[in-house]
């Protein structure tokens, strides 16, 4: 049976310097998507939405090993932040942050096999939320680093990033902050928490 090992085939977007930012070309993607508000830390809504993320994957992951005898690691868990007013984001308001949490699905899922996957988490988890989607994301040319240590500390590194190294490099913000959280927060101390920090950017020169 085949087997596909995403953190192997991924290197590049999953594994940038701790120490550096790269600038990187991210592909077309598909994810599984939910959107909501507040703070991840205390927002029964984004537990929620992480829940089915989950139950929706590995459902999809086992339908796939056993209907086309393709295996697969599902992904990390990964989020789009943003705010109305990106103050409230940048000041760490975090009841008034929005989100995108979503999960990387495999090319050959198709809409079909993750309907069938959504119903069958819906027995397990009730009435899914109402952005739960499979959609394609393109995010195209991005400026990324590794972040080691807690969530909490990662405010001097988008400083850096947005303060320094976007314009020393002729780039702007072009799309949400995103992070791909590569670390189980439940198994891992909060000082060895591997997080990619990634923000999408144009060219200005």
């Amino acid at each position: 049976m085949q087997k596909t090992d995403f953190r192997k085939t991924m290197t590049a977007l999953w594994q940038p310097s701790a120490k550096d930012f790269s600038i990187v070309e991210v592909p077309v993607m598909q994810f599984a998507m939910i959107d909501g508000k507040g703070d991840p830390n205390t927002s029964a809504e984004y537990m929620a939405a992480v829940q089915w993320l989950y139950s929706v994957s590995y459902g999809l992951k086992f339908m796939s090993k056993k209907e086309l005898e393709h295996d697969y690691t599902v992904s990390p868990l990964e989020g789009l932040w943003w705010a109305d007013d990106m103050s409230a984001f940048t000041a760490g308001e975090r009841g008034n942050w929005l989100w995108t949490a979503m999960i990387m699905q495999p090319e050959w899922i198709t809409q079909a096999m993750f309907d069938a996957a959504a119903e069958k988490a819906r027995a397990k988890l009730g009435t899914p939320p109402a952005s739960l989607r499979l959609e394609p994301y393109d995010e195209g040319l991005s400026v990324q680093i590794m972040h080691v240590g807690p969530y909490s500390a990662e405010a001097p590194t988008i400083a850096k990033l947005h303060g320094e190294f976007l314009p020393a490099n002729g780039l702007a913000e072009n799309g949400r902050h995103h992070e791909i959280y590569l670390s189980d927060p439940r198994r891992t101390p909060p000082e060895k928490l591997k997080t990619v920090i990634r923000q999408p950017v144009k060219r200005l020169r």
